[in-house]
């Protein structure tokens, strides 16, 4: 069996970490190195007390992690990893992106979203979008790769059978997500500080969310033509979970009966998405700790509107899930490797 070593990049983030817990269990994979520029010299288990007399890898430099591995996972902010892009692709090898960097197509949109520039066009020509699902093949063809967003994974998967099908028309989707606290990532703000979240619920960062401009890139290429979205994400007391829901004007004819047999035959060979019986509900307690998509499909009969419902672990399918995904299929291996989770029952 082909072991592949494994550097992941910002280990010590949730996102980071959630890499480190899944690698651990991975039957092609061993952690070579695990990197952390405030953390470094100190013990992965100092910082996460769960991988204790599991993982006590010390944390080294970024140039040391790229060194000792065949496939390198970065999982820090916008702006830091189009330099360990660059000096992945020199040395030929594998680099999977969990920040924002390689998401985005046009410079100039990153730019106005991040603040930050392409300072590397050619390798922003080289990048795919790892959407594992829709551009497996592309995946394949690759070697750096730039993993979704939480958000626009649970409304990228929702979304697509409806508009490649043409079962909603126009292009204007309004969007109405929840995220756990841990989307927001490890450093505290006075919004994840435990009393202001805790026994809250309220929207944040209303039409100005930068996953818009993700969301809005994705559609567009489903529909072959400019999409614009109304995206308004909400911050919900738990640790983990994203549930999104889309509103669509559904199109003239068409049947929930029949919309809901095209869902089930767009995903019937899919492991990790799965498409519910018609009255059932999506909902996050059914993927936590898990790769998979749960989508619901329903509509209003007086509005003639399509509601879409997705469930997603943002930690898993939203982030590290997704990128080990994208690791098995650009390396051949066995897509469900390492990341067939059963979600918890209760």
């Amino acid at each position: 069996m082909n072991k592949y070593k494994i550097s992941v990049i910002g280990a010590s983030g949730y996102a980071g970490a959630e890499l480190v817990r899944i690698l651990l269990g991975h039957p092609n994979a061993t952690l070579a190195a695990l990197s952390s520029v405030s953390y470094t010299g100190q013990s992965i288990a100092d910082l996460y007390p769960a991988y204790r007399n599991i993982c006590e890898q010390l944390l080294v430099s970024e140039e040391e992690a790229i060194e000792k591995g065949d496939v390198i996972f970065a999982s820090l902010p916008h702006g830091l990893s189009q330099e360990i892009a660059l000096a992945c692709d020199k040395a030929g090898k594998l680099f999977i992106d969990l920040g924002a960097d390689f998401r985005l197509d046009d410079g100039e949109t990153y730019t106005a979203w991040y603040g930050k520039e392409f300072v590397y066009p050619e390798l922003h020509a080289k990048q795919v979008y790892g959407l594992s699902e829709i551009y497996r093949e592309d995946v394949k063809n690759t070697k750096i790769i730039g993993n979704p967003g939480c958000y626009p994974t649970s409304v990228a998967l929702a979304a697509y059978p409806a508009i490649k099908n043409g079962l909603v028309k126009g292009t204007d989707f309004i969007i109405d997500s929840k995220s756990g606290v841990t989307g927001a990532g490890k450093s505290l703000t006075q919004k994840t500080h435990y009393p202001e979240c805790n026994e809250a619920f309220s929207p944040y960062n209303i039409g100005k969310h930068r996953h818009t401009p993700e969301i809005e890139q994705t559609l567009s290429r489903f529909a072959g033509k400019k999409v614009n979205v109304t995206f308004v994400p909400h911050l919900l007391p738990v640790n983990r979970g994203i549930i999104s829901t889309i509103y669509a004007d559904k199109t003239d004819g068409l049947t929930l009966e029949k919309i809901h047999e095209i869902y089930t035959e767009t995903y019937k060979n899919e492991r990790f998405v799965r498409v519910l019986p018609l009255g059932d509900v999506a909902n996050l307690r059914n993927v936590r700790m898990s790769n998979y998509c749960d989508i619901s499909v329903h509509e209003d009969s007086h509005t003639g509107k399509l509601i879409l419902v997705s469930a997603i672990d943002n930690m898993f399918k939203g982030a590290a899930g997704q990128a080990v995904q994208n690791m098995n299929i650009a390396l051949g291996l066995d897509e469900a490797a390492g990341i067939d989770f059963v979600p918890p029952a209760i």
